[in-house]
């Protein structure tokens, strides 16, 4: 018995090293890959590759990948919202952000939510702690970006529009969160993901088409290696690391990953990217940071676990 709760502890730490650790590292792959690829052909074949990669996994493991109708569509519709509009636009952003800062702006997703699910019929109630979380929370945002708005007065607009946009894209997968807590799909957690991946692959596809998005890639040893990386370690170990929590570890503990991941990329970022912040960039880290912290243990603790973490999603980013 000793020795089975030993090893029993020993999975659970290496599945919560792997969320923190490649969910938050996804954004510094990312960065390295738009320096070599249009953004929107490397958000394509990420996702090209991890599809079908996941839904063969489901295959060898012996789950059904039939659906019907309505659940092809949810799946889509969740898909397209989150890795499409969600992970798509963010990979578009850092062509401008840095890797940290676009993390910091992703980690606004919980804010979202629970604004989402205090307004919307038969949603979760917030406490007071929790809506003190999101004022501190959109707050750090304006004093995060506060930079980015100078340089914007001076002419400079990228960062700021890479910044709108990034919040654009936290809303879109805001939206598809939503979406699949709601759906309550019958669907394994595995083949829904293998699907939505499957079917944003698609749709990446088709507007990278559309919008010319595919030439100009450089097709060297970085641009295979951010794209190994991202399926990999973002779609694949990480996401399994993430549901295998979900099934062993109450929803209060795997929800910490929505304040260690940014925290992961700023690190990162600093060591591979050499990126910097500003000292009152890290005033604004701080509240968002702490923001995140307020708003879910203010839901999670009135027994009603949130929907960023109940839902079927892959990746915050990433």
């Amino acid at each position: 018995m000793p020795r089975q709760r030993s090893a029993y502890t020993t999975q659970v730490l290496i599945a919560f090293g792997c969320v923190y650790f490649f969910w938050g590292s996804t954004y510094v792959a990312i960065r390295f890959g738009v320096e070599v690829l249009p953004p929107f052909l490397l958000a394509s074949v990420r996702f090209l590759i991890a599809g079908p990669l996941m839904l063969a996994l489901c295959v060898m493991r012996g789950m059904s990948l039939r659906l019907t109708r309505r659940e092809f569509g949810l799946l889509a519709a969740i898909g397209i919202l989150m890795l499409g509009g969600g992970n798509m636009g963010l990979v578009w952003c850092e062509q401008y952000l840095s890797s940290g800062l676009a993390a910091l702006i992703i980690a606004v997703i919980p804010l979202y939510v629970a604004i989402f699910e205090a307004l919307l019929p038969n949603g979760e109630g917030l406490r007071a702690k929790g809506w003190l979380g999101i004022v501190i929370g959109f707050a750090g945002l304006v004093v995060l970006l506060s930079p980015g708005l100078r340089e914007s007065l001076h002419g400079d607009t990228r960062q700021l529009i890479g910044a709108a946009v990034a919040l654009g894209c936290a809303l879109s997968w805001t939206c598809g969160s939503v979406l699949a807590r709601r759906a309550k799909l019958p669907v394994s957690p595995f083949v829904a993901a293998a699907w939505q991946m499957f079917f944003a692959g698609l749709f990446n596809a088709c507007v990278t088409i559309l919008v010319g998005g595919y030439r100009g890639g450089q097709w060297g040893v970085q641009a295979w290696a951010s794209i190994l990386y991202l399926v990999t370690f973002g779609s694949l170990v990480g996401y399994t690391a993430y549901i295998y929590l979900l099934e062993h570890v109450p929803v209060a503990k795997v929800a910490t990953y929505a304040y260690i991941n940014p925290v992961i990329a700023v690190i990162l970022g600093a060591i591979f990217l050499r990126e910097r912040f500003v000292a009152i960039e890290y005033v604004g880290m701080g509240a968002i940071l702490l923001a995140v912290y307020l708003v879910t243990s203010s839901k999670l603790k009135s027994g009603a676990p949130t929907a960023e973490t109940e839902c079927v999603a892959v990746e915050r980013e990433a």
